[in-house]
């Protein structure tokens, strides 16, 4: 996206807005200064309302960075790498890698609506104490419209529908029940499709008998429609192009062999000190005190744990276990292990051959394969950049 300026950091997470941010939030400022504040509490200044509008403003602003924040800590508290976030006209977008879970997207996802919401909740609650204590209806018409606005932030953005946090929600249950993340994204994507062409009626209807509030609806009604639309598409083009490139190839053409594994009870100082500094590979096998496979790590998961925790921290305790790996034999067809990664829990692929770990295909490898075939080229992202979990859209 371009025309963003760097307007500060949160833990280390860059946040930067677009040019449309200072538009909008002018809009917020006028629309507050000359209706809800003359309204509630008459008989003040002009100057006065429009400090009192660039102000509340600024607070809803904050208020968007909170709820975007959430979702950024979230991610890196579960390991996943979080680029940045960025503030435009309709909300707030923070980009990050897919998660690997569905219990991680599903945390992710629900955090900024749950901030936004609770946010809301202190922000009534401090209007009404300041009512009752003191009786300034200034302060209270400002904290009561900002705690509405987050209220309704946190609502709206529970829709089920992609790219809405609540979209990001029913992807992860769906996931999650299912254990096909592609074909649980494809259903958030209908959704998607389905309520925002819904909110883009509503708001033409709302518009047609008057209320200029209308036209905003039905500008994020179809905002929402038409990027779930993509977001489906290119998940459904994405798993075509990639069995293409993929088809009559065995596991074990995909593999990569010898494996490096790691010990499972190792602290993970100890595992990134021993171990991984010894590979350039992002995920590696684990083994039992019997050696046998145990699960598997991905190394950005421990490269994120604070370093206070490092030493405390075993490496089976970020690890995904065996159960819940895909597994396959040497000789299977790689588009028929694909096809099951759902009910095995998803990339990477062990490779078991007569009882022992004889490979690992990562998405690596996938990538390597699909690069290599002309027909599995294109659409290597989905619309926005990132991965389809990855870039979230929080209007």
């Amino acid at each position: 996206m371009k025309g963003l300026l760097r307007i500060g950091s949160v833990r280390g997470v860059a946040v930067q807005a677009h040019w449309s941010v200072p538009l909008i939030m002018l809009l917020f400022a006028y629309g507050l200064a000359g209706r809800t504040l003359p309204a509630y509490a008459p008989g003040w200044a002009p100057v006065v309302y429009a400090v009192a509008g660039v102000v509340g403003a600024l607070l809803l602003l904050a208020s968007l960075v909170v709820h975007e924040a959430a979702h950024a800590l979230t991610a890196r508290r579960a390991g996943i790498p979080v680029r940045d976030v960025t503030l435009w006209a309709l909300g707030g977008m923070t980009r990050m890698d897919r998660p690997t879970t569905a219990r991680a997207a599903f945390a992710v996802a629900v955090s900024g609506p749950l901030a936004s919401l609770l946010l809301g909740g202190a922000t009534i609650a401090g209007a009404v104490g300041v009512h009752a204590a003191l009786g300034w209806r200034m302060p209270v018409a400002m904290l009561g419209w900002l705690g509405g606005m987050n209220v309704l932030l946190g609502v709206f953005n529970l829709l089920p529908a992609t790219p809405l946090d609540g979209g990001r929600v029913l992807q992860a249950v769906l996931w999650w029940r299912t254990r096909d993340r592609e074909r649980a994204q494809r259903a958030a994507g209908r959704s998607g499709q389905v309520i925002g062409m819904v909110l883009a009626v509503l708001g033409w209807l709302t518009f047609a008998r008057g209320v200029s509030g209308g036209l905003w609806l039905m500008v994020i009604g179809m905002f929402v429609a038409v990027t779930a639309g993509a977001e489906r598409r290119w998940a459904e083009r994405r798993w075509a192009q990639l069995s293409m490139a993929v088809r009559g190839l065995r596991v074990t053409q995909a593999m990569t062999s010898p494996v490096v594994t790691g010990p499972e009870w190792l602290t993970v100082d100890r595992f990134l000190a021993d171990v991984a500094a010894q590979t350039r590979l992002s995920v590696l096998a684990l083994v039992d005190f019997e050696g046998r496979p145990s699960g598997v790590v991905q190394l950005r998961r421990l490269a994120a744990v604070p370093s206070g925790r490092q030493q405390a921290l075993r490496v089976r305790d970020l690890a995904t276990p065996l159960s819940s790996c895909t597994l396959a034999a040497p000789d299977e067809l790689l588009t028929a292990v694909l096809e099951r990664l759902g009910s095995g829990g998803g990339l990477p692929i062990l490779v078991m051959d007569g009882g022992r770990l004889g490979g690992i295909v990562t998405a690596h490898d996938i990538q390597r394969l699909y690069q290599r075939n002309p027909a599995g080229q294109g659409g290597a992202a989905p619309p926005g950049g990132g991965g389809g979990n990855g870039p979230r859209v929080d209007p």
